[in-house]
């Protein structure tokens, strides 16, 4: 039997809730937690999906290969689980992109856009019969698909798309072309050597007009052989900062052939003649990013919940240096400046889950109404999935690295995982849509809404706060309690929409045309989408952790600590705008900071358990300093002999290089 480290050990032992009741709360229920661990033990305790070898000494081919072999076990595995009827939908997202698809593979999955935007596209944007047809080849695994809509020269601007698809009335097929280096399709996951199918993004030309972009099915490799079909160059983009297996691709098309049925037409048609028929609403065409968007949130929130696992479980098992000099060096995360650098992001975790669950509910909500042809909540719902998907990575990746840095060198290493975890993470902050693009489509709605609520309209609940602000009410004073601090975010928030339209207006008024305005006020548009999110979020995680039923009064406390302190801590971080904007005066701020360092106290004694209610395993954290039983430095040295380097005495690069230097009398 394994024996824990005893710093950690004691940790465990003062902690003043069970973290069981925690693990529960966070899947939903004991049954929840019982099938979520079954199917864990289930794929990773199977010897074909665990690595030999680090990834980090494989080649890049190699680890591609590696990740096509596990994602096609994962996948069986899955249909096994079906054939018996023990799955739900939910176990694709556990697989592909959650903890337990980041566990097995490590640097992401090449059939991960199959699940997660080919099959969702083709849902939401193809008439009933395409899907007849489509899904079942594809919830098959008959073929295999990706989202081809980024190119080499456009990105988030997707009206700029150069790849063109052109009715020919006369074969009644489409023309697929890509007239520019620019306009190659670049990045999408698979496209490389994995699928043969894809959901391609292009400008729409018929009967001499251009329609716009749309979507497209394109057969992009043979079924049988897999070798690319006339007209398509296809290959992989190279390797990045992280996801390596992901198997980004290129794609270009020369004059490829399609028949005009492989236009996706739920929304939009092109009959038989090139008569074009406009959908109800070009924003219908965005179901896919806003899904993709919506579910990456929740993936988010636990990649960070990982780094914070193991940053504070170091922190307990580290001791370095002295407080006293007449007492023994203390484990680290008895200094205040490491709790400073771990708790805000251990709250961050819930934050983000709480706001993450809220939102998939409305995104549910909305794509029923959408089918029922309301499109009322749309706006709303796309405005606060582009600002919560740009917070909540922008938030994580900058967490992972500041967790990363309470590991002082260790953290560096590969062994402790969070480098690959920071690799996740920042790529989220600029795929999907750029996170500065995301806050200012944000900001758009925003500031529709607050002209709606000084003209006396009624507003959605996510911003029907502007209503009251927009009035200017004399502010109560401040106080340092949660209820004041939430309305001081949302004080903020309407006082940066509120000045930056202003600012906008008077641009205008002084001769710059509406789009040079907008440019030119950006700055103050983006921050102000932030504030607009950062305040959804702070009254979410209240209203979420004041809603809980069921719960000790210990597991409660705590919870509404780390509430608190998510709060407190940010209205610290942009002190400056709330002293501008709300009810914060200078002689409030000491008070304030006293708070933060008493809720840092009070967390202290329960961050061991908060992570160990994470219930993350071992095998999904994949780290030498993260792991339950907080041997750390046996861990590191034996993470260190797997190295190729180290299976021999001496390296031949000796005999050949190294010896006839030393021997060469310089």
């Amino acid at each position: 039997m394994t024996t824990v480290n005893k710093d950690l050990q004691r940790e465990r032992e003062r902690c003043s809730f069970d973290p069981f009741e925690l693990t529960h709360l966070l899947d939903g229920g004991v049954e929840k937690t019982a099938l979520r661990r079954e199917r864990e033990e289930l794929f990773l305790s199977d010897p074909e999906l665990q690595d030999t070898i680090p990834a980090e000494f494989k080649s890049h081919k190699e680890k591609y290969e590696d990740a096509i072999r596990k994602g096609c076990i994962v996948l069986r595995k899955v249909q096994e689980i079906q054939n018996e009827g023990k799955a739900d939908i939910d176990i694709y997202s556990q697989v592909l992109g959650g903890m337990l698809g980041s566990a097995i593979l490590k640097d992401g999955n090449p059939l991960t856009l199959h699940y997660v935007m080919f099959i969702p596209a083709i849902m939401g944007q193809a008439t009933v019969q395409q899907q007849g047809y489509w899904i079942s080849r594809a919830w098959s695994c008959e073929i295999i698909g990706t989202y081809a809509q980024t190119e080499l020269g456009h990105g988030t601007f997707i009206r700029g798309l150069e790849t063109t698809a052109t009715y020919d009335p006369v074969t009644q097929e489409f023309v697929l072309n890509s007239p520019t280096l620019t306009s190659y399709k670049w990045w999408p996951g698979g496209l490389g050597h994995t699928a043969n199918y894809a959901v391609v993004v292009a400008q729409l030309y018929t009967q001499g007009q251009c329609k716009g972009i749309h979507p497209f099915i394109v057969q992009l490799r043979d079924e049988d052989t897999h070798e690319p079909l006339s007209g398509i160059k296809i290959g992989e983009i190279g390797t990045k900062l992280g996801m390596n297996a992901t198997n980004n691709g290129f794609l270009g098309f020369d004059h490829v052939r399609i028949p005009r049925e492989h236009m996706l037409m739920k929304n939009s048609q092109v009959l038989e003649d090139g008569t074009y028929v406009k959908a109800p609403s070009d924003k219908l065409t965005y179901g896919t990013m806003m899904f993709v968007r919506v579910v990456l949130i929740k993936d988010i929130a636990r990649y960070l919940s990982k780094a914070v696992t193991i940053a504070i479980r170091y922190s307990a098992v580290r001791r370095q240096c002295q407080i006293s000099s007449d007492k023994p060096e203390v484990q680290i995360m008895d200094y205040v400046t490491q709790q400073y650098k771990l708790f805000p992001h251990l709250a961050a975790c819930f934050a983000i889950g709480m706001a993450a669950d809220w939102i998939w509910e409305m995104y549910n909500n909305v794509t029923a109404e959408l089918d029922q042809g309301e499109l009322e909540r749309l706006p709303e719902l796309h405005a606060l999935a582009c600002c919560l998907k740009a917070v909540a990575s922008s938030d994580a990746s900058h967490g992972v690295e500041q967790v990363r840095l309470s590991c002082g060198g260790h953290g560096y290493m590969s062994a402790s995982n969070l480098p690959a975890t920071y690799g996740l993470l920042t790529a989220a902050c600029t795929y999907e849509g750029e996170n500065t693009v995301l806050f200012l489509q944000t900001a758009r709605y925003l500031v529709k809404a607050w002209k709606q609520a000084i003209s006396g309209q009624d507003l959605p609940p996510t911003v029907k706060y502007l209503t009251l602000l927009s009035r200017r009410v004399k502010q109560r004073p401040w106080k340092n309690t949660l209820t004041c601090i939430i309305r001081a975010h949302q004080s903020v928030a309407a006082g940066k929409i509120r000045l930056a339209t202003e600012n906008m207006d008077r641009r205008i008024r002084s001769g710059l045309s509406q789009e040079d305005s907008w440019n030119d006020t950006s700055i103050e548009l983006a921050h102000a989408a932030e504030s607009h999110c950062r305040a959804f979020i702070v009254e979410r995680f209240s209203n979420a952790v004041r809603s809980l039923t069921g719960i000790s009064k210990e597991l409660h406390t705590v919870l509404s600590q780390l509430c608190e302190l998510y709060a407190v801590y940010w209205v610290l971080q942009r002190v400056g705008d709330f002293l501008r904007f709300s009810c914060l005066n200078v002689e409030d701020v000491p008070l304030l900071q006293s708070r933060l360092e008493e809720l840092l106290r009070l967390i202290r004694p329960n961050a061991i358990g908060v992570v160990d209610g994470f219930d993350i395993r071992d095998e999904i954290l994949g780290s030498a300093l993260g792991a339950y039983d907080g041997n750390v430095y046996e861990r590191l040295f034996n993470e260190a002999m797997k190295s190729p380097l180290n299976q021999e005495s001496v390296n031949e690069s000796f005999s050949l290089y190294l010896r006839p230097f030393l021997k060469s009398n310089l």
